[in-house]
């Protein structure tokens, strides 16, 4: 357990001498010596601590006649309850909070009665979840206005430029952790637009993370107070170092006013230094048109909306094309004033997406989470490490998150398949090539489907497909429908599974070419090659019988070779045993009937005619 810190030596945790420890007494009444000590978690934020003493004989003799009190026991469970009260709210409103929710909470409970009885009655048995959460976010919206709201406590009918910051009440941080579990569980109308939400969360509520620590509110208040002094503002490292903070958590309204504080503005220096106020103006547009995937954006906030995902996807390249090409102008040989260079500079990496640049701006864990969110794309990215964690239902969901990304661009199938191998979700790789190669599949690149579904070593798909590809080329067998799909053929690969079609192609793939090398002059070789590979595709049990004809037609210039017969007697014979076996076939309704020549099936028993006998004499 972990002790004070002034007794270092008792304490099976040490905690460091800086740490303030809040001290809980515990009332257990056991009187000692205590043997050990168990601790265990209750509801809420109450913990359990039971004290048991040693159950030695001497000791129950001794105080066998101890039965007055507690003290007596061999040990007691109490409950001690961890962290104090919320000091914004005071006791009245407490007990207003705790009288006012009962009504919500009421109806609540009354409308799950109903919906569960609906449930029973129905034939489905499917719950009404989609009208049940839509109670559940009208109740937390109900409770959410009990908690209060932040109202501004002064504002100038003249506004000030040099305010950066409207002077709010101080927010509850029961409210805060009220909206933060209506964000992630409840409200499911903006569950694709979370980056924002959590960026309005933030906003409204960074300031209770200053009572703990440094963070970006904290950082922006102590900047606020010393711009009243600030002759040179650009000059101020803080100014920066500020500026790179509101952007990296998104609160572009502040960051733009704070540019358009730069120094470069004034009127008596304009012309001295047109570029440097130039780049300031672009930055600041930049900025203020950031696009946002969010329904609406509130009165005052800057950035461009997007309803849906291509169209915010589309719009956020275009952006981010625009800043790159920013990054790469000459412009900034120009700019003289060193620090302004630098510090613009600084923020196109954040907005870029650099995560140096982010993670210097940040102070608070909850900004650097959200900073991620808004400018390292895709949003899968920080999602994995949260999801990971969660042992029931974490891989589902981080399933679905990199199922539902979009696979048209080489690039981001990368990125899904370089988060899973970083979190050893293999089966999820695999289901991400799948989709990949589906999607390419079915819009029209088949070379990138079939190689996306190899790599997934999906080889039912990849049967369909080889059957598919097979039964293709075999409905009209010509040169020109077989250098179409050569290629494919190829990629495929011999052995795809069990899949003979594809192995019948290949070697007829390389008939075609043996054939192809005899027809450009090569020598005797390569016509006894050729036709070693007809007598392989004829004896092959995948060679569909409406390819036996044209395969022997391609080769009657072969059996009529003047130097030699190719085939000897047995290899001729078996040919015509084919041929026979194909005219059998013809008297079935069912036959594929090829398109050559009338004349062809003469030709091709007159070649096997002439090949038997000059085989005959030969032998």
């Amino acid at each position: 357990m972990p002790g004070r810190p002034s007794e270092p030596e008792s304490a099976l945790i040490p905690l460091p001498t800086e740490v303030d420890v809040p001290l809980y007494h515990i009332r257990h009444g056991v009187k000692p010596p205590i043997f050990r000590v168990f601790i265990s978690w209750s509801r809420g934020n109450v913990l359990q601590v039971a004290c048991i003493r040693p159950l030695e004989d001497h000791l129950a003799r001794g105080e066998a006649n101890e039965t007055s009190d507690d003290a007596g026991l061999g040990g007691k469970v109490v409950e001690v309850k961890l962290g104090a009260s919320d000091p914004n709210i005071s006791e009245a409103q407490r007990r207003r909070i705790i009288y006012d929710s009962i009504p919500p909470f009421v109806l609540l409970q009354s409308r799950r009665k109903a919906f569960l009885t609906m449930s029973r009655l129905s034939s489905s048995s499917s719950h009404p979840s989609t009208d049940w959460w839509q109670q559940v976010l009208e109740y937390s919206r109900s409770i959410s206005e009990l908690l209060g709201s932040s109202k501004i406590s002064s504002k100038s009918v003249i506004e000030d430029p040099m305010i950066v910051l409207e002077p709010v009440d101080k927010p509850s941080g029961l409210k805060a952790a009220w909206q933060l579990m209506e964000i992630f569980y409840v409200d499911k109308n903006y569950f694709s637009w979370l980056p924002e939400r959590l960026v309005d969360w933030l906003a409204e509520y960074d300031a209770i993370l200053s009572e703990t620590q440094m963070t970006v509110h904290s950082k922006l208040v102590k900047l606020q107070e010393k711009l009243v002094n600030l002759q040179v503002i650009e000059n101020d490292p803080e100014y920066w170092e500020g500026l790179s903070s509101v952007l990296t958590v998104g609160w572009l309204d502040v960051a733009v006013k704070l540019l358009r504080l730069h120094g470069s503005y004034q009127l008596n220096q304009l012309d001295s230094r047109e570029t440097e106020n130039g780049l300031v103006e672009t930055v600041a547009v930049l900025v203020s048109t950031m696009p946002r995937l969010r329904h609406d954006l509130p009165m005052g906030k800057l950035g461009q909306c997007f309803k849906t995902k291509p169209d915010f996807i589309k719009a956020w390249e275009k952006w981010r094309g625009q800043i790159t090409k920013l990054d790469c102008s000459a412009f900034w040989v120009q700019c003289s004033h060193r620090p302004t260079r630098e510090g613009l500079r600084n923020l196109l990496q954040i907005m870029l997406g650099n995560f140096n640049s982010i993670s210097t701006a940040c102070f608070h864990w909850m900004e650097l989470f959200i900073s991620h969110f808004l400018y390292i794309r895709p949003l899968t990215v920080v999602a994995p490490t949260y999801l990971v964690s969660c042992p029931k239902q974490g891989l589902g969901l981080l399933e679905i998150l990199l199922s539902k990304q979009p696979v048209q661009n080489y690039p981001m199938i990368l990125k899904n398949l370089e988060i899973c191998q970083l979190n050893e979700l293999y089966g999820i790789s695999s289901c991400v090539k799948k989709i990949a190669g589906m999607h390419q599949w079915k819009h029209g690149r088949k070379g990138s489907g079939v190689y996306w579904l190899q790599e997934a070593r999906d080889e039912a798909r990849l049967n369909r497909i080889a059957q598919q590809l097979f039964e293709c080329i075999g409905r009209s067998i010509s040169d020109e429908t077989f250098k179409q799909w050569e290629g494919l053929i190829e990629l495929l690969g011999s052995d795809v599974g069990t899949a003979g079609g594809v192995g019948f192609l290949h070697r007829y793939r390389d008939f075609k070419r043996s054939l192809r090398q005899v027809r450009n002059g090569r020598p005797a070789s390569a016509a006894r090659q050729t036709v070693e590979s007809l007598i392989q595709l004829m004896k092959s049990s995948y060679t569909p019988q409406r390819f036996w004809l044209p395969l022997l037609h391609d080769v009657v210039e072969l059996l009529n070779w003047k130097d030699q017969p190719l085939l000897n007697v047995s290899e001729t014979n078996f040919l015509l045993k084919k041929l026979q076996e194909l005219s059998m076939a013809q008297l079935c309704p069912e036959f594929s009937e090829t398109y050559l020549p009338p004349e062809a099936l003469t030709e091709i028993r007159l070649a096997l005619a002439t090949n038997l006998s000059r085989a005959f004499l030969e032998e």
